[in-house]
């Protein structure tokens, strides 16, 4: 059985290999009547396409999408939209070793304990290239929440960790590392430049909100809002964890310092929200949207193609050394930003269908 699709109301699949023809994903359950056209897709996967900084893979993408379905004169017709990318940079004589054993790291081994087949052409379908046809599909969920305004931006790199007194959203765009504080973005060259020439690789931390989401959206106990963001952000490639509002550091706390305080609506009547006095619980109470920001965390570890060579076996289980050739991330967790964008629209878009079908 395969889980290639994600979603419930709205819903996406994607498909395709990384040294495959192309790439894409079908999305379904979009509603009907939404402006749309290739431009209105292509800056999502302009910001994740690789070969745009020495930090980042130097695999040259151009990652242009073509609708090939489900719209029609410059809007979406309710039925499934179909988006296609071409591969057109491959180069998969660098993973001739990958075929007699297992990178480790990888999702080589498990792959082949699973099928007892795999390509191993750049990891195949493991291979992070994936993600391009998530945030294709991740642009599409956009224009069903237009009051939600998602962000993302990395604050850790190799364990240096921004200045929150720096924070500056207006740099997010202004640097290769969609940093918002200019110093640490600054430190981050050398950080991931050494990385890089030493043919090795660094995690990182993605941050993530979303304003504008109403109270409401979720539902317990097993549509939660949280729940369901945290698996579509650990289905991202390479991601080790996720954590919602304060997350970890709740654990850390007393509950008089994890609550979020309460006091009356400034404007009264049956819509006026209350003012919250602090955002521990990350916009989401018992599975369901408080109205205030959606925020999570997502660690990104170091990306597993390195030129050290590691201890490994053969497919036929005889011990091997191996280091990955090829044109490799040496911080996959840069390129991560506007996959967890993607993940953060694609999951909103889905609970406010599903909202919008029990409640009206």
């Amino acid at each position: 059985m395969s889980f290639n699709t994600f979603g419930h109301l709205f819903r996406f699949t994607t498909w395709g290999e990384s040294h495959g023809p192309a790439i894409g994903a079908v999305v379904d359950g979009c509603p009907p009547g939404l402006a749309i056209d290739e431009g209105m897709i292509q800056p999502f996967l302009d910001a994740r396409r690789p070969g745009q900084s020495k930090f980042t893979t130097q695999r040259q993408e151009p990652d242009q999408v073509r609708i090939l379905s489900g719209v029609f004169e410059g809007r979406t017709t309710g039925t499934p939209i179909s988006l296609m990318i071409e591969n057109v940079d491959q180069r998969s004589k660098d993973y001739s070793d990958v075929a007699l054993a297992y990178r480790p790291g990888h999702a080589d081994y498990a792959y082949d304990a699973k099928y007892g087949f795999r390509d191993y052409r750049g990891g195949g379908r493991s291979s992070a290239r994936e993600t391009a046809s998530r945030v294709a599909a991740g642009a599409v969920a956009r224009l069903v929440i237009p009051e939600v305004t998602i962000r993302a931006y990395v604050s850790e790199i190799g364990g240096d960790m921004i200045d929150p007194g720096n924070f500056d959203e207006a740099e997010i765009g202004e640097n290769p590392f969609f940093c918002p504080d200019p110093a640490a973005a600054k430190r981050w060259e050398k950080i991931v430049d050494d990385a890089r020439l030493n043919g090795s690789s660094v995690g990182a931390v993605v941050e993530c909100y979303a304003r504008g989401v109403p109270a409401g959206w979720g539902a317990p106990l097993y549509g939660k809002l949280d729940a369901d963001l945290a698996a579509a952000m650990m289905g991202i490639n390479a991601v080790k964890g996720v954590e919602i509002g304060d997350g970890f550091a709740a654990a850390r706390l007393t509950g008089e310092g994890n609550a979020d305080p309460m006091r009356p609506p400034v404007e009264t009547g049956p819509d006026g929200a209350p003012e919250f006095l602090a955002n521990h619980a990350g916009g989401i109470a018992g599975g369901i949207s408080t109205g205030q920001p959606v925020t999570c965390r997502v660690a990104f570890k170091p990306t597993s193609s390195i030129l050290t060579p590691q201890q490994t076996i053969t497919r036929d289980g005889q011990a091997t050394e191996m280091f990955t050739k090829g044109r490799h991330d040496p911080c996959v967790g840069i390129r991560g930003v506007p996959v967890v964008e993607a993940m953060m629209a694609l999951v909103l878009a889905d609970h406010k269908l599903r909202h919008r079908g029990q409640c009206g």
